[in-house]
């Protein structure tokens, strides 16, 4: 008895027999794209030589993941059309008319797609990234052909098209600097203050939990600036990356108690006054009124 007639005496129709195969093919198929994608994921984990590496490579799987499952769905939906006696010739042909037209009046999603594809193919975005685009910063969460996901420190989610990402500032890849702005007096030494800095920025180096984070000794720039009542002076840490806000106020936390300790001043914002001068040359005198305590009291003097 051949298969026809196996079908023929159980009264099951041929081309629901053919619908139930080609689903369980693609169910088959689906299985086999995630196992094999994973144990591509993992084979390369095993390889990577830094967390960036690795990184890389969970993006990539993800949207290896989600091609796999968009191909096999569409062709096992074309194939069930064709068991179940519609033409997919029609449908094609009118996908490609439907298609050109809706891409004329859908380029913005079509600039999606093409952006996201070269984001993942230069290596810009990774999952996990803290990066700043079209005006956002935030941690990466989720990187696809249409849009990037970021958290911000708020908490707050962004949903960017990739359409609309013109610069990626990444701020993830390999070190960064924590620069660090530190305000002093005018009537303090100079050399001094940068000699606190250099002694504190040495502790902390050798603290735990910020040996590692640090990788180089403080690089002291100079004086930055002449502020409206402070001396700036700017120095740098070199940190690995993702790390530099945290060493910065670190610092800065250490570095207010040896300035308190050595006396010198972390200046806050003056105001001078200026009352002008005349033609002469000179200069008004300024009133001051306030409370007199030293005045005498209103019932004159009591000494008889």
């Amino acid at each position: 008895m051949n298969s026809t007639t196996f079908f023929n005496y159980l009264h099951v129709p041929r081309e629901l027999v053919h619908v139930v195969v080609i689903l369980l093919l693609a169910w088959l198929l689906m299985r086999l794209s995630r196992k094999l994608i994973r144990l591509f994921r993992d084979y390369t984990n095993s390889r990577a030589a830094t967390a960036d590496e690795k990184r890389r490579i969970e993006t990539l799987a993800r949207v290896f993941r989600y091609i796999a499952t968009v191909m096999i769905t569409l062709v096992a939906g074309m194939l069930v059309l064709s068991e179940a006696g519609i033409s997919i010739a029609p449908i094609l042909g009118a996908a490609g008319v439907v298609g050109l037209a809706v891409g004329f009046g859908a380029q913005s999603l079509i600039k999606d797609f093409f952006n996201g594809f070269f984001l993942l193919l230069e290596n810009q975005i990774r999952q996990g990234d803290v990066v700043e685009i079209s005006g956002k910063t935030g941690a990466v969460e989720d990187v696809t052909l249409r849009y990037v996901r970021l958290r911000d420190f708020e908490g707050s989610v962004h949903y960017i098209p990739n359409g609309l990402i013109t610069t990626v500032t990444n701020k993830s890849r390999g070190y960064a600097y924590a620069m660090v702005d530190v305000s002093i007096a005018y009537r303090e030494s100079i050399d001094e203050a940068c000699a606190v800095m250099r002694e504190v920025a040495v502790k902390l180096r050798e603290t735990e939990g910020f040996a590692e984070k640090i990788l180089e000794d403080i690089d002291i720039a100079g004086v930055q600036d002449w502020g409206d009542s402070a001396v700036v002076i700017r120095c740098r840490f070199k940190t690995v990356a993702l790390e530099q806000w945290g060493v910065r106020r670190e610092f800065l936390r250490r570095l207010k108690d040896a300035f308190d300790a050595r006396g010198i001043e972390i200046p806050y914002p003056h105001l001078t006054v200026y009352a002008g001068q005349d033609k002469q040359g000179n200069a008004p005198a300024f009133r001051i009124a306030g409370n007199d305590t030293c005045a005498e009291p209103a019932g004159g003097d009591n000494d008889a």
